[in-house]
């Protein structure tokens, strides 16, 4: 029997930007559950929740202190139960966020090993002595500066690749792996549909041998995992990987090797950043290149033996349309493009929170704007070395993280019906006009193309089963594929640029399947609109 997530669509829910149910200011899970009978309506089958944990919240969750509490801004263990159950109802599994390459430096774990190099749960973490009165190598953390944090106490060096505040944990160590195992076997008996493992690439890291992602001992810690927690179950595990290779994700989710479903891919994420520099380092897309790196992943991956995942956004990565498409004049075609390319691609789909009524980037004028960790650390970082104010904040406007995590915009009532208080990061001021009340009330809405492309997904094998076949010979704007299934064939035709293409198709088709202008009589001769897409039934 075929896999569930195979056919499955999956929406990102961030819950700290979704609903808030009490007024704080902060979504929470009482929220959500508010909104399930929208989710049924557009149609997925999980949500992806970001985490829920308890947390001090220096990397909005993702530094978790207790994998076992929920954070009390979000509510209590009886509403997360509440909302498995809940979800079900509405014929929708609960995907946890899990972070187990590092915890909260708040985490028990973390206040033991720290008290000296004797305590039983010191090996839980990676300590180093200093050498030559530095930090034992030059590696680097995510968040800027060094991956070595000095802890006066006892006179180590202790690893952490993001934030000082979130310290590595030390897969060497068995006693780790069972505590881990343990833990995620509890959030499998409430009855969840899977995980999401962050940054899942990092826990074999060696760092003597400055070795981050992809070590020795990640896919033999992996098929441990798979062994001891969700081999024989019906859960859906995808990776966070951003140095896959469509050769190393076909290793991580062939089903014969027992590892994860699939992995999250970024080498499109990297095609607006200059070579070799960091993703702040900006440089105009090259839409040949998108078109390359999304044809590769559909192509040097056997779908018979590995899987694939599909997005444009999420927590991490600011709204698409903003990024690559118009958000402006070209807005709905733009957002409706970027959804009929992806979702009618091989793979499983992920819609990330606001993405399906086309929410757009917030531009901000000051860093005294900004909540993210991430841009507020390089912003100062840079300054110290000269760069421009006008300059970082471009950056931050283009590619920062709170773009992603503005509130859910529900409606053009007081803060988009997202809280009755003050939220926690600013709504972008476009919720007037781009919120779902607006978006459910017309017929030809961002909304219900998604909708549409999710029906068309769960009523036909192709969508799911069927060969990729590029058509060649378009220009580098233009991205036009088959997808074949015995006798059905659909071809798809998109337009990537804000400018008019020539393409000349000489094609019958029977049906047009999904168009994001008014539908096509014939393919010979054409002249694509701007973001124009459309898939026909041939």
């Amino acid at each position: 029997m075929k896999p569930w997530w195979k056919k499955a669509v999956v929406y990102q829910v961030y819950p700290k930007s979704f609903q808030d149910s009490n007024g704080d200011g902060i979504g929470d899970i009482p929220g959500i559950i508010s909104r399930l009978g929208y989710l049924e309506k557009l149609g997925i089958d999980a949500i992806w929740l970001s985490p829920v944990y308890l947390s001090p919240g220096v990397d909005n969750g993702y530094d978790i202190s207790d994998y076992q509490k929920i954070d009390p801004q979000y509510g209590t263990m009886a509403d997360m139960d509440n909302l498995i159950r809940e979800a079900r109802k509405h014929h929708i599994r609960i995907i946890m966020d899990l972070v187990v390459n590092h915890t909260s430096d708040q985490h028990p774990w973390f206040i033991e090993a720290r008290k000296s190099k004797e305590n039983p749960y010191r090996d839980f973490y990676i300590w180093r002595d200093p050498v030559e009165g530095h930090a034992p190598n030059e590696l680097k953390s995510a968040f800027s500066g060094s991956a070595w944090k000095f802890d006066e106490k006892t006179g180590q060096y202790y690893l952490h690749f993001f934030a000082d505040q979130q310290p590595d944990l030390n897969w060497k160590n068995p006693k780790l792996r069972n505590k881990i195992y343990e833990m995620m076997n509890y959030w499998i008996d409430k009855g969840i549909g899977g995980f999401r493992m962050d940054v899942i690439e990092l826990i074999g890291k060696d760092p003597d041998k400055k070795i981050r992602e992809n070590g020795p001992m990640l896919h033999p810690y992996l098929k441990e995992m798979n062994e001891n927690t969700f081999a024989g179950k019906e859960l859906m595990t995808v990776g966070e990987t951003w140095n896959s290779t469509p050769k190393i994700a076909a290793e991580y989710s062939d089903p014969a090797r027992h590892e994860l479903s699939m992995v999250f891919q970024f080498e499109n994420q990297s095609l607006d950043q200059q070579e070799g520099k960091e993703k702040w380092d900006l440089r105009p897309l090259d839409l040949g290149e998108l078109k390359k790196v999304l044809v590769k992943w559909q192509t040097e991956i056997d779908f018979n033996h590995a899987w694939n995942s599909l997005f444009w956004e999420n927590h991490d990565i600011p709204r698409v349309i903003s990024r690559w498409g118009n958000d402006k004049e070209y807005r709905v075609q733009s957002a409706k493009m970027f959804a009929i390319v992806l979702h009618l691609m091989h793979g499983t789909p992920y819609i990330y929170n606001g993405e399906e009524i086309g929410m757009t980037n917030c531009p901000i004028k000051s860093i005294d704007e900004v909540e993210d960790i991430e841009s507020i650390n390089m912003y100062r970082e840079r300054i110290d070395k000269g760069y421009s104010k006008d300059e970082l904040i471009k950056a931050i406007n283009t590619k920062g993280r709170d773009n992603a995590r503005r509130p859910m915009q529900w409606s053009n009532g007081e803060n988009a019906d997202f809280t009755t208080g003050t939220p926690w990061l600013k709504l972008n001021p476009n919720y007037k006009t781009i919120n779902v009340k607006e978006a459910l009330e017309d017929p030809n809405s961002i909304f219900y193309t998604y909708q549409k492309l999710i029906r068309l997904r769960h009523e036909n094998s192709v969508v799911v089963d069927g060969d990729f076949e590029l058509v060649e010979n378009t220009s580098d704007n233009i991205l036009a594929f088959w997808r074949k299934l015995e006798d059905e064939k659909w071809l798809i035709v998109s337009n990537l640029s804000g400018e008019e293409q020539n393409l000349n198709l000489d094609i019958s088709f029977k049906k047009v399947l999904i168009s994001n202008y008014e539908k096509r009589d014939s393919l010979k001769d054409m002249v694509l609109k701007p973001y124009e897409a459309f898939a026909v039934k041939a």
